[in-house]
């Protein structure tokens, strides 16, 4: 992960591209400007509505969702502001879902979950960031590469490799958009990366092994923006990771502010049972006009007119027979069909940024890569790359002396099992510690008995260990997949003639999936949506979308 910007669609072929259609298509459902009063229980009306809306005019519809994360909190804003009884289902004794924060050391937060805003222009998240004064960063200086021998690469030299990845990716997302339906299902990024180094350094060439070498270490990097490893990225439905317009930033301030302005109207206007884990969704067609019956492990039965599920792939996956009666086969297929990330992260501060410096030859900053490390065998048998974000670059009052580890695939897995082991914090972090320590040792400054490079304080992710989280972080797009992008679209279609509808990242327009932004918006659709179900127009409720 950097901030690197993953828009490689131009202007010019925004007319035809899919992705960029699809997002205008998605923004384009508006809510009918009928009011509440001018809808009766006719002939006509039903027919618009559906005989089940129909039984429910003369009170306020009632709309159960489950999960307060940003894709609820959106939806019930969405709800609330045109007439609904909104109430919120969430299984934690909190709000947000994956987007929380926990101290780092005193007074100072980080993120558990996301940490960028995937593009720039037109996002409603870098509105909110801006609107609540919440810091982002980027970097000017390059990314900085540490090779397998822990040796730091000239920057110079860093920059060419860096750079060409990035054509690469670029290319791949050109080559996949344009050819989506002739690529094979089993093509994965990787060998697009293998079939273009070929081509881009010659085996006659002075050094290609070890330039080729570096180069598909390097590649391997892409794993920190889809949580798996890059030779199980699908080359058909790359396109489907193109991101908005714009930057990667870093939100160096956190997501507390925004979360907390995405959630005040729900908050005020919704009601709420946390700690209340929903076991499964009664539904039945629009003839029999009954209500949508909702059953939680507290042996509670709730019963709304309709229900948003907002819960993530990961479980809906685990839990197939949460619904009856069962998805339809399609929809099924397309919650198993897509993929789902591993994403961990480890932070690790310290008293200083020692690895910060006046002198350019001593300075680290931003984006660090530290490639199949052959110094730490005994933790690392398997050579496990190191990506690092450092945290001290920001302004003066959002940066701090600390290190971001990204991890995924089977580094996440294993270390992510090795502390869920052990009993206390102390021990978690003193092992967390003990092996981290022979990346960092690798920055510039590194001082063994300097009190500046001991850790004091440290946090780790546990995304695979949250049932809640469904055991993993966010969708993705594996090697294998047939129709990826059907499957997306038959998520966020839902089942709206049973009065059950589906939000989240997964259903997201597909050049916001795997983000906030992605939730947001799939929220707010599946919101207005339902008020349009309802024909509850501007005039209706208590505000406008």
């Amino acid at each position: 992960m950097d901030a690197h910007s993953v828009s490689f669609t131009s202007a010019a072929e925004r007319s035809t591209s899919r992705i960029w259609k699809d997002l205008n298509a998605y923004h384009q459902v508006e809510i009918v400007d009928s009011p509440e009063d001018d809808m009766s229980a006719s002939i006509e009306t039903t027919a618009k509505i559906g005989k089940r809306r129909a039984h429910v005019l003369g009170r306020l519809p009632r709309v159960g969702i489950v999960g307060a994360g940003l894709a609820g909190l959106r939806c019930a804003d969405i709800l609330l502001q045109h007439g609904f009884d909104v109430t919120m289902i969430e299984g934690r004794n909190r709000l947000g879902g994956r987007v929380y924060q926990v101290p780092i050391t005193p007074g100072r937060l980080v993120d558990v979950g996301p940490n960028w805003i995937h593009g720039t222009n037109n996002n409603p998240i870098m509105d909110l960031a801006q609107k609540t004064n919440t810091a982002t960063g980027s970097w000017a200086a390059k990314t900085s590469i540490i090779d397998e021998a822990g040796k730091i690469l000239p920057p110079p030299e860093a920059e060419v490799y860096s750079d060409m990845m990035w054509d690469i990716i670029g290319k791949a997302f050109t080559h996949s958009n344009k050819n989506s339906g002739t690529i094979g299902v089993k093509e994965s990024l990787l060998e697009f990366f293998g079939k273009e180094l070929a081509r881009r350094i010659p085996k006659e060439s002075p050094g290609s092994n070890e330039k080729r070498k570096i180069m598909y270490q390097i590649a391997e990097s892409w794993g920190a923006y889809v949580g798996n490893h890059i030779a199980s990225q699908s080359l058909k439905y790359f396109w489907l990771e193109e991101c908005i317009d714009g930057e990667n930033l870093f939100c160096a301030g956190t997501y507390e502010k925004i979360l907390a302005a995405i959630s005040k109207p729900v908050v005020e206007g919704a009601s709420f049972k946390y700690k209340t884990v929903v076991n499964k969704v009664q539904s039945s067609d629009d003839e029999a006009c009954e209500t949508l019956k909702v059953y939680t492990d507290t042996g509670e039965t709730l019963e709304f007119d309709e229900v948003v599920f907002t819960a993530p792939l990961g479980w809906l996956k685990q839990h197939p027979d949460a619904f009856s009666p069962p998805l339809p086969a399609r929809l099924a297929q397309a919650i198993r069909n897509i993929g789902y990330g591993c994403l961990e992260k480890v932070y690790i501060s310290f008293p200083k940024a020692f690895w910060r410096s006046s002198q350019p030859e001593n300075d680290m900053q931003g984006f660090i890569l530290l490639l199949a490390p052959n110094y730490a065998l005994d933790s690392n048998p398997n050579q496990w790359h190191q990506e690092i974000v450092e945290m001290a670059s920001f302004t003066p009052s959002d940066s701090h002396p600390t290190l971001l580890f990204y991890m995924f695939g089977d580094q996440s897995k294993s270390l992510t099992s090795e502390v869920a082991k052990l009993t206390s914090k102390e021990k978690k972090d003193a092992f967390l510690y003990e092996w981290f320590q022979p990346y960092f040792a690798r920055l510039p400054n590194y001082d063994v008995n300097s009190p500046d490079c001991q850790p004091v304080g440290c946090y780790a992710s546990d995304w695979l260990k949250d049932d809640l989280a469904g055991n993993g972080s966010y969708s993705n797009f594996q090697v294998g997949l047939a129709e990826g992008d059907k499957d997306i679209e038959t998520m966020r279609e839902g089942l709206p003639d049973r009065g059950l509808w589906l939000a989240g990242e997964h259903t997201a327009p597909f050049v916001a999936l795997g983000t906030v932004t992605g939730a947001y918006w799939s929220g707010e659709s599946v919101g207005k949506r339902i008020a349009q179900a309802y024909g509850r127009g501007r005039g209706s409720g208590n505000g406008t979308s």
